[in-house]
């Protein structure tokens, strides 16, 4: 497992020399067999240093205990811990948004927060595996472009996951073998959670009745999927750059006649691409904005606009596109 997890590290450059980075560990076998090893990979090394943020959602009986075991580890081992209480229920009935999101947002504000307290450029996260397969299944479900498919990435920012080339078998077996005794969380055994449902009833039922191999199935056509967008990406960006007239922090302007010459795969790519500059994300864009956009610029009538979202304005004029941000 070490050494599936250090070749991980090396492949897609996670962890350099000098990095200092806060650990999210929950108590649970995925962050515990992650903590475990690194903390070995740092004594032998000695490269880098780690902190552990945990936090406690307030949600299950046992949360007190997950959070004084990881607390006890860390003691024991002479790494800093840090930890925070947040009414997790509380918190997605005031956002108005469910459980499993409030519990993410929260997180990671924590986690962020502990890195700018301790000087740390990283956050480890550890997603294994079987989470990126569940997480393609999932966005499948939902309906998903090529983004969706590339399931849960290796290095995304300052995020990092050691373990996502680790299935969640090995890493339980890695576990009992350095009798580390990790808390499980019972709520993972909830199938009324999607996920849980996909990890419980869905994949099992495919296993055993289609393909004993689909995690590795899957997995391999992430891999396809990564390395394609990426190639497309590239070519989105060349475009772009022809295309672009004018950019500020607040405007992007390009050629309405040359955006209307382009497949509309990578028109696409190009709205996609300018909200993401504009706002630091696309995910307030959905295929049905994309496709008013590509009907507004291909019917090129003068001072028509769309507004896809509250501080998103799209204009034609004068034979250019205006990308305008409201915020």
């Amino acid at each position: 497992m070490k050494n599936k997890v250090l070749n991980t590290i090396e492949k897609y450059n996670l962890i350099n020399s000098g990095d200092k980075l806060v650990l999210a560990v929950s108590g649970g076998p995925d962050s515990m067999c992650m903590l475990n090893i690194l903390q070995e990979l740092k004594e032998e090394k000695k490269s880098f240093d780690i902190v552990v943020a945990h936090v406690n959602h307030q949600i299950r009986q046992e949360a007190a205990e997950d959070e004084e075991y990881v607390r006890l580890y860390c003691l024991k081992n002479q790494i800093d811990f840090y930890s925070k209480s947040i009414d997790i229920q509380k918190l997605a009935h005031t956002s108005k948004i469910g459980l499993e999101e409030a519990g993410r947002i929260a997180r990671y504000e924590f986690f962020d927060d502990i890195a700018s307290k301790t000087n740390a450029n990283k956050v480890a996260v550890a997603h294994n595996k079987n989470d990126k397969i569940e997480t393609i299944i999932m966005h499948v479900l939902r309906g998903c472009g090529i983004e969706g498919l590339k399931g849960i990435e290796p290095k995304r920012g300052h995020i990092i996951r050691p373990l996502i080339e680790c299935e969640r078998k090995d890493i339980e077996n890695y576990c009992n073998q350095k009798q580390l005794n990790p808390k499980i969380d019972k709520t993972n055994l909830d199938i009324t959670y999607t996920r849980n449902k996909i990890r419980h009833v869905v994949i099992p039922y495919i296993q055993k009745e289609f393909n004993p191999n689909i995690i590795q199935s899957i997995e391999n056509l992430s891999d396809i999927i990564i390395q394609e967008d990426a190639f497309i990406e590239k070519q989105t960006e060349t475009i772009y750059k022809h295309l672009l007239i004018e950019e500020n922090a607040k405007d992007i302007i390009i050629d309405l006649k040359n955006f209307n010459l382009q497949e509309t795969v990578i028109k696409s790519r190009i709205i996609r691409y300018i909200i993401k500059r504009l706002f630091h994300s696309n995910k307030s864009i959905e295929k049905v904005h994309i496709e008013d956009i590509i009907k507004l610029c291909h019917n090129n009538i003068g001072n028509k606009y769309l507004k896809p979202n509250k501080n998103c304005k799209v204009l034609v004029k004068n034979h250019k596109i205006y990308f305008i941000n409201q915020e």
